[in-house]
């Protein structure tokens, strides 16, 4: 089967199929940081005018999955190395502070749509699809986060997990996608802190799952001198 196909099950409008191909490609990395992209050779690929082309990549832009350079060329938007121990910073405090106040402010409703994430998280883990893995994680995430309360600690740590998307594919990447049960453990260890309203509990625990995670991704680092990604 031709690589470049589109797959039968992208169905919708142009804008839409292009934008959730060349995203699901970005993120699992097929479309390497700094590869270029060219609206002609989209069109002609997807059989269509170079309009929905343009309105997928402004899309895809606005999630700084792409970049257009001073001469108006486009490429993957490069991830940033070398200020990762910053990024990972936010994270790791994000992640505390929103388990932390989801323990304290959650409502029963709260801890329903978590569950339910928690589940498609599982199953996502379970069939070793990394692309659902990311999702899945995200929404459980971002779901404790709106469950504390606080909507810039929300629409800061969405931010965080959207640029930390690509560093997430890396990281299942360094298990082969096949995730120990522990990682599915820990987030159920999270809902049960936080149906207690164990504050305190909740920071640890959302302390060490975040740490788990940096630790994983820089010995991945440590132990690659060069990743199979242009960098």
């Amino acid at each position: 089967m031709d690589d470049n196909a589109v797959p039968e099950r992208k169905r919708g409008s142009g804008v839409k199929m292009v934008y959730d191909l060349l995203r699901d490609e970005i993120l699992d990395l097929k479309l390497a940081p700094g590869s270029p992209i060219d609206e002609v050779q989209l069109a002609d690929r997807f059989k269509m005018s170079r309009t929905p082309i343009r309105e997928a990549l402004v899309r895809l832009a606005g999630e700084g999955l792409i970049e257009t350079l001073p001469n108006r060329s486009t490429m993957v938007s490069n991830i940033d190395f070398l200020n990762l121990h910053t990024f990972f910073d936010a994270l790791v405090l994000m992640y505390r502070v929103t388990t932390r106040l989801a323990a304290q402010y959650h409502r029963p409703e709260d801890l329903a749509t978590i569950r339910t994430y928690h589940e498609e998280y599982a199953a996502a883990v379970k069939a070793q699809d990394a692309l659902a893995m990311i999702a899945t994680n995200a929404a459980f995430h971002s779901a404790i986060a709106d469950a504390g309360r606080n909507p810039y600690f929300s629409s800061l740590f969405r931010r965080l997990l959207d640029e930390g998307r690509r560093i997430l594919r890396l990281y299942y990447q360094s298990y082969e996608d096949q995730l120990p049960q522990r990682f599915v453990d820990e987030h159920q260890e999270m809902i049960d802190v936080i149906a207690a309203r164990d504050v305190e509990a909740a920071d640890r625990i959302g302390r060490e799952h975040a740490e788990q995670i940096v630790a994983q991704v820089q010995r991945l680092f440590t132990r690659n001198e060069r990743l199979d990604i242009q960098l």
